[in-house]
Formats: C-alpha cells, structure tokens, sequence
C-alpha cells in the first residue's frame, strides 16, 4: 500500500478550503467547559508566572495572562492542533510548538514536525522533522535561538528512520540527526543542564504499538548523555551503570538539577520477584462468588490494571460475568490466565525513581518500597518527574496520582487533591516559590499555592476531546457525548461559555456515567429514557425521573468464553420500536425490551479473536435501515462489513472488494433508498493517513469509492437528512462537505480547527449538525441553508434563500440599561452567488419606494449579510411625507427601523436577479 505523508495531505486539505462554497457557513462552539481534555506540556514566564502556555494533546496551544482565569488558543491558523510540546522565548516572544502527541495513547495524534510562531501565534512556519509525527520535547538555547535540539519519538504503529535527536544551527533550515537508536526507538525526554547547556541528558524508548497489542519496554531503552551540546552522545545507562538495561525498561522522564544531578523515573517492566509478589487479582478470584461481588470497583479495577488488563476488561465486565451464578470467581480467574500468562504470574515492578550524582556515570535508585497504585501497567501514559531547581531533595513525579517527595525521592506522599483529576503529565515549579506548582493532566490545568494542599482548577475553555456525539428531541434539544477519561455528559444545544453558573450553583451540562464516556442512545418517545456507558462495553439504561440506572450489558452463556467488547461499544436503538436496542461484541446481540433481555442474532462477525493486551475482534459500528426492520449492517475493526436482510437469520460478508485489515469506522444505511449504504474505513492504527470511503447501491454487493478530495483517515459519515445529494464526512483533522453524493468534496469547518471530528449527527428538525470533535468539544452547524443548495439552485448565477417574517417590537433600539448595548432586530439574509464579486441589495415597500439598499461583496458560495430593518434618516422622512399613514420615528439609538408591512428584498449583479418577500408583523397583544 503507497504511503502519503501527512503533510501532504493537510496541504491538500488547506487549498480545499480555500476553493470552499461554504467559507461564511460558520461553527459555533457550544461547549462544554468544565471538563477537559488531555495536557501534555506547560511553558510558563518565570518572571511572571501569572503568563503561561497550555499545550493540548489534541486541542491545540492556549495563552493566559491572567493566571488561567482564561485562555485564548494561539495555534488555530496552524496546519495541526495536535500538540507533544512546546517552547517559548519569553524576551521575544517566540513560540516553538513540537507537533503529535508522546503518550502513545489510542487517540494520539501525529503531527506533521515542529512549528515556530514569531507573532505569539499569528502564522506558523513548519520547520521540518515532518515524519518525526510526535516530538516529545525542544530545547532552545536561549542565548542563540539559532540552536535548537529536538527529540522525536517517530511514528507511532510502525516503525521508521525520522526519530532521535535532531540538532539544528540555522534556526531549523536544515537538521542533523546526532542521535538514532533504531527504527522502533525515538526519544521520549530531554533535559539540559540550565548552568551548563552543553550538558544533555536523552532518554530512549523502545515500544511496539498495534490495534490488538502494546508492548512498551526493550533493551534498547536507556538514558543517553552528550557533553557537547547534543552534537554526540553516549550510552550511560550501562549493566555496569546501576540502572536497568534489559528488556523490561520502559518508558523513562528526565529532570536535572546544576550539571551533575539527574533523576531519572522508569516505568520498570520486569517483574517482581516472586517471593514478595502478591498478585491482588488471584486473591480477589480465589474468594467466594457472594464475596466477591462485595469487593469494590475501585479496588477491583485496580487489581486489574497492575495484572495487565488494563485495555481489555473493567470491574463491571467481570462482575457481570460472575453476576446471577453465571461464573465462579475461579473460573473468571481460568478466563484470564489464558487470556493473559505472562502478565499473570506476578507483577511488575512498575514506577521506579533513579539518580546519577556523577553526570549519569552511576546510578541509584531512590525510592525505598514499591511505588504501587502510580503507574499500574500504564506507565507507557506517564513518566515524567521535576525537580525544585533550588533544592534537589523536592522532587515530583506524575502518574495516576500526582506525589511528591522532600527526601530526594526515598518516599513520596500524595498531593492531588480534590478537584485534581488523575493522570498527569506536567508539572512546573516556580524556581522563586517552589509551593508555587502547576500541574496538566487529563482533566485540564490546575494551580496550588501551598505545595498541593488546596488547588485551583483552570478549566474554562472547550477543550474536550469527544469519541460520540448525540441528540434527543424535545423542543428544546440536548446535546449528549462521551469523552476521553471524562465521562457521558448532556446539555443544552444552544450553550454558550458563561461563568455565571459559578453564581447560580448549577453547570448547563450535567454527568449521566462516569470513566471513558461512549455511545449514547435517547428513547425518542420519553428522552428522559437514555443508554449510555464507557469503555468496553459497560452499559446503562439510565432513566433520569425515576432516577434509575440499570446495567444491561449481555453475557455470554454459562459455560461459554465471556464476549469481546471494543473500547467504543456500539449500541443502536432500532428507528422502528425504541424497545428494541442493538449491541455488539464480536457478535450482535438484539434485546427487545430495552436491554432487560438478551439474543445472539449473529455468529462471530470478525476474523476472531487476537492474541494481545487490547480487545480486539470486535465490533465498531452498527445500522439499520429505516426502510425495513432487520435489515442490518455491521463493521469490526478487523475489517469485516455484514448484512443480514432477515432480522439477523443469516448473514452476509460483503466486504471483500474493499481494502482488507483496516478498522470499519462507520457502515451507515441510506435514510433515501433502501439499496445504499455507506462504509468509511480507517487506517490510522497502521500509520496509514489516507481516506476511505465507499458507497453501495445494492446492499454491498458492490462498491464504488467516494473519497477523492477528501484527507486524512475518516472517522464517520453523515448523510443528509433532506437533500440525498449532501455528505458530510469527520476526518482526524477536519470536516468535509459533498453535494454530489461524494463525486466531490469541499472543506466545511469554517469555524473549527484542523481537530479530529470523531462523530456527527444531525438534529433534523432543528436543521443543525452537531460535531463532536476530540479535543475542541462539540460543534453546531446551521445546514438549513446548505440543504437548500439542489441541483436546480447550484445551476444559477444568484439565488436569494427564503427570509423569515419578523414582528415588530416597540424595543427595537431601545437599551435595557444605560450601559448596555441597544436592541437590535439582527438577521442574517442568506444567498449563493455562482461567481465572486459585488452584488446589490435593495428594500422596496408596498408603494414601491426603495427604502433599503447595500452593496456586498460575494465570493461563490454561499453569502449572508446581516440586515437590520433600519434605513436613512432621509428615507424615513420622505415616507412620512408620502404616507401619512406612517409615523416612523427615530429610536434610542438614533436609527430609523421599518414599520409593519410587506416587503420586497432583492439581489442582482449585472441583469440578473433574484427576490424574495418578508414581513413585519403586528405584535401581538
């Protein structure tokens, strides 16, 4: 398969949207706030701390001045917002942004090099390393900005050359790659010595990340060192040198203190020896089945993260095993040893803390006991420590739990608090005030005065990163979606940010499930009725008034292997009776009475299981056709796409004309004729960036590809509620537009960054696409306009849309208050101009006077202008003279707003034209 950079690609995507029909077709963001999403780098002012940058895993770059009371994003105009790290030049200003995120993640995105801003974030410019996709750290020399070190970690699912550590002297024209350990080995971390930059420390990390499998630890692991400023280096973290070098080291972060002084903390993935390893799982599944269920979920899940299952199973899955007598404790402790051997015999060692005196010759470690409940088996997720820069002995390390130690690292006690959310991934201690921290984590920014005991938590902008996306509808719709580590939420649809609920005791949005939030379905006949969940296929039916939530996730029979469920478990109501709800785990299972019951309508719709630490074989996506109970479709991420024609009796493969081996990330039954359906598949887990989306006019019996225009690997697709002629499709860094049944494609994010649109879904009585985004939150999109552009309109020259009538109101112009603003009957008049340049307005009333005219500049597309209901103060009084019916007076404002009547609004350019007529209404009494 041809392999096309990512770069590339977004190149591609930014002349799309220069030649877009929809450049005035804008986004509003509605939130939410209050939760956040992934930080992976902090750079703030040491000589004013109150200043800093917020680097987002997927969300971009944030600036405060205001110690976080908020932020503004500074990385918007650039080709990416997926962010590793990030350098700033505090005298100048300059900003250095390594793209792609480190924590190998499986939502962790690829970025396409480094990017320097001289403007605070104004323009970007791409300085190379573009095949680095993630860069865990640069380093500046603040004395000739000239000189610029930078680690790489590479690709992410394969391996590659363009990793290590790079070194520029021209300000980033040109880099030598001083440091390459392998293929399958970038840098994780650098540090350089404040009192001496020629002194660098870098540390290696070999892993091997697939969609089924992580292995995150190798030999070639281990912690580098160049006395020269990074022009050579050398292995320091020999067998001789104290520090492990065998094939159980695993990621490691890196903090100095003066030029000798480094400490080193490891995620050690060698196992403990047996004689003082107590493998908690085996105890919990040695107790009785009663007994078991009584243990806690917390305690449970623990236990299963330091037994390495950490991608595969949660607490509710096995208890849902052993629930009603279905299983033994025992024999879910068989399950797992076959599912998990190696991990199973004992633990790991896990987080361990070392320190070099010496300038890396030797090493010791630091901490005297195990440090249990910080990294469980997700140390590939952390690793990074700081260190006070006035006292070496005050040393932090972030993990699950944040700690911190005052003895150079021989213990540690826990200082993330309440309102801290677990997770973390950077902390900064002001060197003027080391209680002074501020720390980024998964759940946004927080800021501690007092060395942790009380924090300030920093979030209030729409940062979230989003997996699904959902609607319900009443009257007054609410949005719903499940998050990256934050839970389920709903809200309302119209949300805009506001701080005001600090006063009133109550946030817009409120939790429905906490954990990874997933797929939510709302029973369209009482929505208070809602099926949601998080990752691997733990469901709910939650019914908000009677304030009850019951767990409805199937099992397998007694005697049967329990099922596989993917981290995001699809979940479908059928359209034709919301009694009836669909889930798959590698088979589909169907319930009639909204998951109180189970069936198994489907053998195994995957290649099957595959041996690995993350659940796979699975399926991803689920739909059924409105035309016709029981004609169903499904996708796996192995792959494979089936229909089933009779309610899931029998089942086709329909798949094996279209690429093989990539995940199915949506198959979507036409809501305009039954015949057609829509697969996107998705290659993003093999480093693969390009798109794939495929049409069928005969339930899958054939297929025709529908991507060309589109880029970057597709996330979902959306057909048009009313025009079957209109797509929309989520890519990992946009969202596209087709209004010809995907023969061609234009850019429709205007108004949203290049962010990953994981989901979208349209409110179609609303007429508004909802886009859920993983790392800027959720989107509304008016489509009401855009579903109006027919064949018939896009053949014109001009087309002037419909204008809503309007009633008159007294307050037009009026302030509500002496410092407000005044009163104001805005609207937006819409209408598509086939060619760019000026097109004339004009008002005429029912006596033909022309009591409104304006020019407008047009681009091709569609336009609006916002028109106010006013005219001149001339235009007024000669009506008043030619009408004495009409008393048109002058408001607060000074400006003179239509009477109630008839009007016709027209637009031409040239000899054509087109016109509409609107109304000012009576008010009513």
């Amino acid at each position: 398969m041809k392999k096309i950079t990512l770069l590339f690609l977004l190149i591609l995507q930014s002349s799309i949207a220069q030649n877009s029909l929809f450049n005035q077709v804008e986004a509003k963001t509605i939130g939410p706030t209050i939760m956040s999403g992934r930080v992976v780098d902090l750079a703030v002012n040491p000589k004013n701390p109150t200043e800093f940058y917020v680097a987002y895993a997927t969300g971009g770059l944030w600036y405060t001045n205001n110690n976080g009371t908020s932020f503004s994003p500074v990385m918007d105009a650039a080709e990416t917002v997926n962010c590793g790290s990030v350098t700033v030049d505090w005298n100048l200003g300059t900003i250095w942004v390594g793209t792609g995120e480190v924590n190998a993640s499986r939502s962790s995105y690829a970025g396409v090099g480094v990017l320097k801003s001289s403007d605070k974030g104004k323009t970007w410019e791409n300085l190379g390393l573009n095949d680095s996709h993630h860069i865990s750290r640069i380093w500046v020399n603040p004395n000739n900005l000239n000189e610029i070190v930078v680690a790489a970690v590479g690709h992410l699912y394969t391996t590659n050359k363009e990793r290590g550590i790079y070194k520029s002297t021209d300000g980033g024209k040109s880099w030598r790659q001083t440091l390459f350990v392998a293929e399958d080995t970038g840098i994780i971390d650098l540090a350089v010595s404040k009192n001496n930059p020629k002194i660098m420390f870098a540390a290696s990390w070999q892993k091997d990340r697939k969609a089924w499998h992580f292995d995150g630890d190798g030999e070639k692991s281990g912690i580098y060192k160049s006395e020269d400023g990074g022009n050579t280096w050398k292995l320091v973290t020999t067998k001789e040198s104290g520090f492990p070098a065998n094939e159980g080291v695993g990621r490691i972060g890196l903090a100095m203190f003066g030029e000798n002084v480094i400490y080193a903390v490891l995620d050690n993935q060698n196992k403990r020896p047996k004689t003082v390893s107590k493998n908690k799982l085996t105890t919990m599944l040695s107790t009785p089945g009663a007994d078991f269920m009584e243990i806690s979920n917390k305690e449970l899940n623990r236990a299963l993260k330091e037994s390495g299952f950490r991608d595969k199973y949660r607490a509710e899955n096995i208890k849902n095993w052993v629930a009603d007598n279905n299983m033994e404790p025992k024999e879910v402790l068989a399950v797992l040893s076959d599912a998990n051997k190696a991990l199973f015999e004992t633990e790991v060692i896990g987080c361990e803390v070392y320190k070099s005196e010496d300038g890396g010759r030797s090493w010791k470690k630091t901490n005297q006991n195990y440090i249990d409940d910080m990294f469980y088996t997700y140390g590939y997720y952390f690793a990074n420590i700081s260190v006070d820069e006035k006292n070496q002995n005050r040393v932090y390390i972030g993990g699950v739990p944040l700690l911190f130690s005052e003895d150079g690292g021989k213990t540690f006690t826990l200082i993330s608090k309440e309102n801290v959310h677990a997770d973390h991934h950077v902390t900064w201690i002001n060197p003027e005030n080391p209680n002074h921290i501020i720390n980024g984590n998964d759940g946004g920014v927080n800021i501690s005065y007092d060395n942790g005991e009380h924090w300030i938590k920093c979030n209030n902008e729409a940062v979230s990163q989003f997996y699904a996306v959902n609607v319900d509808y009443q009257e007054k719709y609410n949005v719903y979606g499940g998050m990256q580590d934050n839970g389920v939420w709903f809200g309302p649809n119209n949300y805009t940010h506001s701080v005001a609920w600090h006063q009133e005791g109550k946030y817009p949005y409120q939790e429905l499930m906490g954990g990874d939030g997933m797929q939510t379905q709302i029973d369209r006949r009482n929505p208070s009725v809602v099926f949601t969940g998080n990752q691997f296929g733990n469901y709910y039916k939650i019914n908000q008034k009677e304030n009850k939530v019951d767990y409805i996730t199937p099992k397998a029979p007694k005697g049967e292997k329990p099922y596989r469920f993917n981290w995001q478990t699809p979940i479908l109501l059928s359209l034709h009776n919301q009694d009836i709800l669909y889930m798959g785990s590698e088979f589909l299972h169907r319930s009639m009475n909204q998951g109180e019951t189970w069936e198994k309508i489907s053998g195994d719709l995957t290649n099957g299981a595959k041996e690995g630490n993350v659940a796979f074989g699975t399926l991803t996506t689920i739909s059924e056709s409105k035309f016709q109970f029981g004609l169903l479709y499904t996708g796996s991420d192995d792959g494979k796409i089936h229909v089933s024609k009779d309610g899931g009796a029998s089942w086709q493969l329909i798949s094996v004309n279209l690429p093989q081996n990539l995940w199915v990330s949506r198959v979507v039954a036409s809501a305009h004729k039954k015949e057609r359906v829509y697969v996107t598949l998705n290659g993003y887990r093999s480093d693969n960036f390009e798109s794939y989306v495929f049409v069928s006019e005969d339930f899958g019996a054939t297929w025709a590809s529908i991507s060309n225009g589109i880029t970057q690997s597709v996330n979902v697709i959306v057909e048009d509620s009313i025009n079957e002629n209109i797509l929309y499709v989520g890519t990992d860094n946009s969202l596209f537009i087709s209004l010809d049944k995907g023969t061609t494609w234009q850019d429709f994010s205007n108004g949203i960054p290049k962010v990953a649109v994981h989901d979208a879904v349209i409110q179609s009585k609303a007429k508004e696409l909802i886009v859920g985004t993983h790392g800027r939150s959720i989107y509304k999109i008016d489509i009401s306009k855009v579903q109006e552009l027919t064949k018939e309109v896009l053949a014109k020259n001009l087309h002037l849309f419909k204008v809503n009538d309007r009633t008159k109101s007294e307050r037009w112009g009026v302030q509500n208050y002496a410092w407000g603003k005044p009163n104001e009957p805005l609207q937006n008049i819409w209408f598509y101009a086939n060619l760019n340049g000026v097109v004339n307005i004009s008002v005429t009333n029912e006596a033909g006077m022309v009591v409104f005219t304006r020019e407008v500049e047009a681009k091709k597309g569609l336009n609006a202008f916002v028109f106010d209901y006013s005219m001149t103060k001339e235009v007024a009084g000669n009506w008043n003279k030619k009408d004495k019916n009409v008393k048109i007076k002058e408001a607060e404002n000074k400006k003179f707003y239509l009477p109630v009547g008839k009007y016709k609004l027209t637009i031409f350019k040239d000899k054509m034209s087109e016109s509409q007529y609107l109304e000012i209404l009576t008010p009513k009494k």
